[in-house]
């Protein structure tokens, strides 16, 4: 129906008759001769119609915003005065010729090129009109470029796309399921994949070798920005290989992607161990653009009177630390207010401060409710150890290491940001040595997965599994996991152990995971694998806010489809179908 896209006309064009389809994108009328910006995915082009081409004025004279329509006309150079550089095609225009409304359309709940003032809720219920415009489009354009190319990496590295089910069983991999009914055998589940892990595992085994898939995944979790529940990961596996061959790939192709389509040299990866990240900034996944880091002072407060510092010092899983804000003095109270506020969504019960409004006047230059319950030794060693200056604000944090972790390593990016101290536009990274396990409520849980390989031997993890570090690795970048994964066990006997530590008897582990441990008997290889997150990673390169902006079509946070009022209610029919009832109460 077209000869040329809207976008792709230029100068080189003038003289030329073409045929146009696409949607107004904004009408005017300037004195009897009306100008349409016709839009397609390639962008706009300015369309004239005057009164002389009689039925196509008239016609245009009907249209409006968002109506479909087919052009006719010639492309002509535009006057040197009333060039638009702002516009691709802003050097011509097409002189309309003839004119065809394809389609009406209603007007749209929000403007397609000012949509900020409308809300999010609205957008995802007319996501189809949201996605109109011209920065969501580029989103998704620049995301189908990203996975050509990572296909056309992986496929030159030696790795083979392979399909794996999206119907499969039930495995503990860290969150909930998604349960789908099974009809044909009545009263059991299939579930959704939380991640390809098994499949791909069991391909090692097969001998494919070298194996990728770009695979939706599914996982019932709370959900905050940078999650959905169901998204997509760029996933890979690769036989008889150690953890340096995996990150290397990796890092080549975080590497290419950055330089092919952002034209980024992305700089050096350094090594950070997961105890040095946590130690220095309370975050597995350190945002290295700030330069802030967390200070460990429970030294210098086990023996002061101050019961909130005293208490975390004395305790074995506490944590005491002081984060400087260089130049934070000018911090207003309300300010730090509404810091104190924001650490305590991560159970912070409150946030102590000092400010250094002059060093050299000792005590007295300093500003503080806590002051008069440290001693002299502590106040000097805490501006020692941080380095403080005249003009510097000092934040505490005093509890469990959990809690002063997360708070305080939290509180660090949110005030690097705000503050202006980011430094640079790039900090990538690697976090190796994971813990094996995490504890809590007395049992042991996997930190990654149950399938992650220790860095000890079967006897050395029985004997002490709370100090086990597994070979496991994360990509960080910007404070963002853009990716992780590990050495995976390929021995029976390491994998019961394992299941074992984790509170898995021979009888579960058997019902739940017999296929693997019996794949594993037939000379299973060596192998590990990595999955990157594919929408994390158009998300950053992109600078958008949310997952949610580079998602044709997601959920909202309560894991709702407002376009489709997805989940809904089934008929009765075909509950029965699947053999179940649903109870209308609560409990």
């Amino acid at each position: 129906m077209r000869s040329h896209y809207c976008g792709d006309l230029r100068a080189s064009h003038d003289g030329e008759t073409v045929e146009l389809c696409g949607w107004v994108h904004r009408r005017r009328d300037h004195g009897g001769v009306i100008f349409l910006d016709v839009r397609d995915r390639t962008g706009l082009v300015q369309v004239v119609f005057d009164p002389d081409t009689v039925d196509a004025f008239a016609l245009a004279d009907k249209v409006r915003g968002e109506y479909v329509l087919k052009i006719t006309g010639r492309v002509r150079l535009r006057d040197e005065a009333v060039r638009n550089s702002r516009m691709a095609t802003g050097d011509i225009e097409v002189l309309g010729k003839a004119l065809t409304i394809l389609n009406e359309a209603q007007t749209p709940p929000f403007e397609l090129d000012e949509y900020s003032a409308a809300g999010e809720e609205v957008r995802l219920k007319y996501r189809y009109l949201d996605l109109r415009r011209p920065e969501a489009l580029q989103r998704f354009q620049f995301r189908s470029r990203l996975t050509h190319a990572v296909r056309g990496f992986l496929e030159q590295e030696g790795f083979m796309d392979v399909e794996t089910p999206v119907l499969t069983r039930a495995t503990p991999e860290g969150a909930r399921d998604y349960l789908v009914p099974s009809r044909t055998h009545a009263g059991s589940f299939f579930a959704l994949p939380q991640s390809p892990q098994l499949f791909k595992q069991l391909l090692m085994v097969a001998g494919f070798d070298r194996y990728y898939q770009i695979a939706k995944c599914f996982r019932d979790e709370d959900l905050r920005a940078d999650r959905q529940p169901e998204f997509t990961q760029i996933d890979l596996e690769a036989s008889f290989v150690e953890e340096e061959d995996i990150m290397g790939v990796a890092e080549r192709m975080a590497r290419t992607l950055f330089r092919e389509l952002l034209d980024v040299e992305l700089p050096e990866f350094p090594r950070m161990t997961f105890a040095e990240a946590m130690r220095r900034y309370g975050s597995d996944k350190p945002d290295l653009r700030v330069p802030m880091e967390l200070v460990d002072i429970a030294d210098l407060m086990d023996g002061v009177e101050f019961k909130v510092f005293a208490g975390p010092a004395k305790d074995p899983k506490g944590r005491v630390v002081a984060l400087k804000v260089p130049g934070g003095a000018d911090l207003s109270r309300k300010e730090i207010d509404e810091y104190t506020k924001f650490v305590g969504i991560y159970g912070a019960k409150g946030l102590a401060y000092v400010k250094v409004n002059d060093l050299a006047a000792g005590a007295e230059g300093l500003q503080s409710p806590i002051l008069k319950f440290l001693t002299e030794d502590a106040i000097k060693g805490i501006l020692e150890r941080t380095g403080a200056a005249t003009g510097d604000l000092i934040f505490f944090g005093a509890d469990k290491a959990k809690v002063v972790n997360e708070a305080i390593g939290a509180l660090r990016v949110k005030v690097g940001h705000e503050r202006g101290l980011a430094e640079g536009d790039w900090k990538p990274l690697w976090v190796v040595d994971f813990p094996m396990f995490e504890e809590e409520d007395g049992r042991y849980y996997a930190l990654h997965h149950p399938f992650t390989m220790p860095k000890c031997d079967p006897e050395e993890l029985k004997s002490n599994p709370e100090g086990a570090l597994s070979r496991a690795y994360d990509m960080v970048l910007n404070g963002t996991e853009l990716g992780g994964g590990s050495i995976r066990i390929h021995r029976p006997d390491m994998q019961q152990t394992v299941f074992e530590a984790l509170g898995i008897d021979e009888q579960e582990a058997r019902e739940k995971f017999g296929f693997l441990l019996d794949a594993l008997k037939y000379g299973a290889p060596p192998h590990g694998g990595l999955a990157f997150g594919l929408d994390r990673m158009v998300m950053l390169m992109t600078g958008s806010d949310s997952i949610r902006e580079v998602i044709a079509f997601p959920k909202t946070q309560t894991a709702a489809c407002l376009m489709t009022n997805a989940p809904s209610p089934v008929d009765n029919q075909q509950l029965r179908e699947v053999g179940i009832s649903v109870r209308k109460d609560n409990n």
